[in-house]
């Protein structure tokens, strides 16, 4: 493979890696919308956020601009989306609903990973993958985008259950919590995006620890290699 070929199959790789995630966060975001509205709150559909349009659901910079960073820097790619809104008071039972709403965000992404793994299976059963990836033919972009597919939403579903606002494990995290333990997360709260860019990009930087990292090669990670490889 040359050079020229080898730096052209990059740069579409990276654009294949970012349309993905910008696709997953849609997706993920109209899950949690979906959810809110069958529970019994219509707030997202009435602002038109239960739509497959990703021009209604993009942020510049979390569904872009991160995860093309990120890609370029060769570290796990994850984005965001605009935030479907709901209100609580709408909901049947608001303690258990607001935890159903959360987790279906990282539970849709977590099917796509399956579908994602699936196909690979069905299109190209009993093979060992890195054979495909060393190719140039139809195969090899099939698999890079089946496999990207379900490694992304992976991520995208691991990394949305950290407990820190304002990602979806805060959600499912606080309904657990009572008494002075609720309020010292709340307190904690304002400060929980400097946290997250502190554990995403200072941390590894400076000090070369990487706990996020770490967190996803645990768990998206080792998933991956348990649905593709069967290890």
């Amino acid at each position: 493979m040359s050079t020229a070929y080898a730096q052209f199959t990059k740069i579409i790789v990276i654009v294949i890696s970012v349309a993905i995630v910008m696709i997953s966060a849609t997706l993920h975001e109209i899950s949690h919308g979906y959810a809110a509205y069958k529970l019994g709150d219509p707030t997202a559909k009435l602002q038109g956020r239960l739509t497959l349009n990703p021009l209604a659901h993009i942020d510049p910079i979390g569904s872009f601009a991160l995860p093309l960073v990120l890609a370029l820097a060769h570290g796990p790619i994850f984005a965001f989306a605009k935030p479907v809104p709901y209100n609580p008071r709408f909901l049947k039972n608001p303690q258990r609903d607001e935890l159903l709403v959360a987790l279906a965000g990282p539970m849709c992404n977590l099917i796509l990973a399956l579908i994602g793994a699936g196909l690979c299976h069905l299109i190209f059963p009993h093979v060992i993958w890195a054979d495909y990836l060393t190719s140039q033919g139809w195969s090899y972009w099939v698999v890079t985008v089946l496999l990207n597919f379900c490694y992304i939403n992976l991520v995208l579903c691991f990394f949305n259950l950290i407990p820190l606002p304002p990602l979806d494990g805060s959600k499912i995290v606080s309904p657990f919590l009572k008494g002075e333990a609720r309020l010292w997360y709340y307190k904690i709260e304002r400060y929980s995006m400097p946290v997250l860019l502190v554990l995403l990009f200072l941390l590894p930087s400076w000090l070369n620890i990487d706990p996020i990292s770490s967190y996803l090669n645990l768990t998206a990670g080792r998933l991956f290699d348990f649905l593709l490889m069967g290890l």
